[in-house]
């Protein structure tokens, strides 16, 4: 090994420590958080105690989106010949995806007190289809940590000559450790870290990148071309309607995960939440600026002139590895490993949130509120730290295993814009939809987006949409020719408001046929629209604290909003709030 490579290794392991440390100092920090409040240890993991304030707040929810897959996906779009900037969709995306959270979803979910974005939908729809739901959630998740770990040990093999397998291993580990250890506030706290991190690491680099004799003037290359096809890119008209889908997917795509949740339950406050999404918008925005130049500074480049060889990135599938190519053959080595060390550290802590929100959905809405309500605070605890175990193990193993994790990653993050989105707009601001509604919903969404197929999975479609063409894609490398069908009709944002007025349409149908009597009540099997009405239904999800009876031994007597109830869902101190407007509340309603 070379002393570069020392250097290299050296300058990672002094950012990993950085991160880790701040990860158990946080942990220590906050070991006794809401105790005195009388909060369960369960619920302080999950959401912080909910006191994340606004300068913490605000690096974290900016996390949210900022990490190794944004600025490495952003530089590629701006490096790639044919796509350009024009294409690189995720800076605007995402920060307009944070501005609709904020103005529309942060105040509801954060003044009801939820611990998790699940919360509302086995309140309305009951545990069943709770369930159903966590498995897009969850297959988003999962799949975002592994395209976060796959990223990183492609970064990390660029730098120094070290098993990619091992790197991204004790990347991982470092990552569920401090996790396991503090929860949220080890989330929150590296999250701060490595922001700063990308944020110095990324703009030390950009001017001795940009000074390098091999790099002409990008303001020239973005509209002329020198090297390859001007940077800025262009949207073809036959491209327009897939532009809009894919920026939809991201807008609207990117509010229903527990990772932005997770944010806005923490904020101490519902106007907090709001707060913090916008800053993060903003701060999406800012952190994407150093990846759009190093890309462009990529697509100016004279690969000759460098050690990198004559054959630029794009024709040796590397585009995806542009920035830290750029970073390791532009800059002076010194630079080049505190840039390259601050975005791998970076990489890794950004797939510490994923695993913990996967955790807390499993742990609270399937383990605790499907399964065993009557499970203590300890006994959930253990199950989520057994859960970020297992999850954060699975996201290595898929990294590691599988060459097709990004795909696997477009298709599930597709599957929450499809089957999440619509329903998540439903049970918050739409009254009247029920289970039967949300079945159908699940079921439209799913056909009509995997029906699309996956290129990128090599899963053919069944549904040709109408503008569909058969492309061929070569391999730079093997010289292999594949023929993939391609659509171009905005089908995701299609199959999302199919999916959306599936479950309004069959709510209501429902609704009508039960309540008219046209089918009789022993049909109602989902109990989602008779029991509703029933005064000796206290709430069908069964979502009662561990020290209440069970509902099916009560008695059937008038309930009223119990304390139970309450504490189970919704803060106490938002309790008058929420009785001051009892449309607002979707609980409210069988408790007359």
């Amino acid at each position: 090994m070379t002393g570069i490579h020392v250097e290299g290794l050296a300058a990672i392991a002094l950012f990993y420590v950085l991160i880790l440390a701040v990860g158990i100092w946080a942990a220590w920090k906050n070991k006794h958080a809401g105790e005195s409040e009388g909060t369960d240890r369960s619920e302080t993991i999950m959401v912080g105690g909910r006191d994340i304030g606004l300068f913490v707040g605000g690096f974290t929810m900016t996390a949210t989106w900022v990490g190794g897959g944004y600025i490495n996906g952003t530089a590629e779009y701006v490096y790639l010949p044919g796509y350009g900037l024009a294409w690189a969709q995720a800076p605007f995306g995402y920060a307009l995806s944070l501005v609709v959270g904020g103005l529309f979803f942060a105040k509801p979910m954060r003044s009801r007190g939820y611990v998790t974005m699940l919360d509302p939908f086995q309140q309305m729809y009951g545990k069943r289809m709770g369930g159903l739901l966590f498995i897009p959630a969850l297959m988003g998740e999962i799949f975002w940590s592994a395209a976060i770990l796959s990223a990183l040990g492609a970064t990390l093999s660029v730098i120094v000559d070290i098993n990619i397998k091992m790197s991204v291993v004790i990347s991982a580990c470092i990552a569920i450790f401090y996790t396991l250890v503090g929860g949220l506030y080890s989330v929150a706290y590296t999250d701060v870290v490595q922001l700063f991190c990308i944020f110095l690491g990324l703009w030390v680099s950009v001017p001795f990148a940009l000074s390098n004799p091999a790099v002409s003037d990008i303001r020239i290359s973005a509209v002329k071309e020198i090297y390859q096809a001007p940077w800025k890119g262009n949207i073809k008209g036959e491209d327009i309607w897939v532009w809009i889908d894919n920026f939809c997917l991201l807008m609207l795509g990117g509010i229903p995960w527990q990772v932005y949740f997770q944010r806005v339950l923490s904020a101490s406050s519902a106007t907090y939440a709001q707060v913090l999404s916008f800053m993060a918008a903003a701060g999406c925005l800012v952190m994407a600026v150093p990846s759009v130049m190093i890309g462009a500074i990529g697509a100016s480049t004279d690969w000759n002139q460098t050690a990198y060889g004559a054959v630029p990135p794009k024709e040796r599938d590397q585009a995806d590895m542009i920035l830290p190519i750029v970073l390791q053959y532009l800059c002076p080595p010194f630079v080049s490993f505190f840039g390259l060390g601050a975005v791998s550290a970076a990489v890794m802590s950004s797939a510490d949130s994923s695993i913990l929100s996967a955790s807390s959905m499993f742990a609270r809405n399937i383990y605790q509120l499907a399964f065993r309500q009557s499970a203590s605070d300890t006994e959930i605890v253990w199950v989520m730290r057994i859960t970020i175990f297992v999850f954060g193990g699975l996201a290595t193993a898929m990294a590691l295993l599988t060459g097709t994790v990004y795909g696997l990653w477009y298709l599930s993050s597709d599957l929450v814009y499809v089957i999440i989105f619509p329903q998540l707009i439903s049970v918050l601001f739409i009254k009247g939809t029920n289970t039967y509604g949300s079945v159908a919903a699940y079921i439209f969404g799913l056909i009509l987006r995997v029906g699309g197929g996956e290129p990128y999975l090599s899963l053919p479609p069944f549904i040709y949409y109408p503008g569909w063409t058969l492309e061929e894609r070569v391999h730079h490398l093997t010289g292999e020719v594949d023929q993939i069908v391609v659509q171009k009709f905005p089908f995701k944002t299609v199959s999302m408001l199919a999916s959306f007025i599936g479950n309004v349409a069959f709510s209501y149908l429902a609704k009508y046929l039960f309540e008219s009597g046209k089918l009789s009540p022993k049909y109602d099997f989902l109990d989602a629209v008779l029991a509703k009405h029933s005064i000796e239904n206290m709430d069908k999800t069964t979502l009662v604290n561990r020290n209440t009876i069970a509902l099916s031994e009560m008695e059937p007597v008038k309930p009223r909003l119990s304390v139970q109830l309450a504490a189970t869902f919704t803060r106490r101190d938002t309790l008058a709030e929420e009785n001051s407007s009892p449309e607002d509340s979707p609980t409210r309603e069988p408790m007359d």
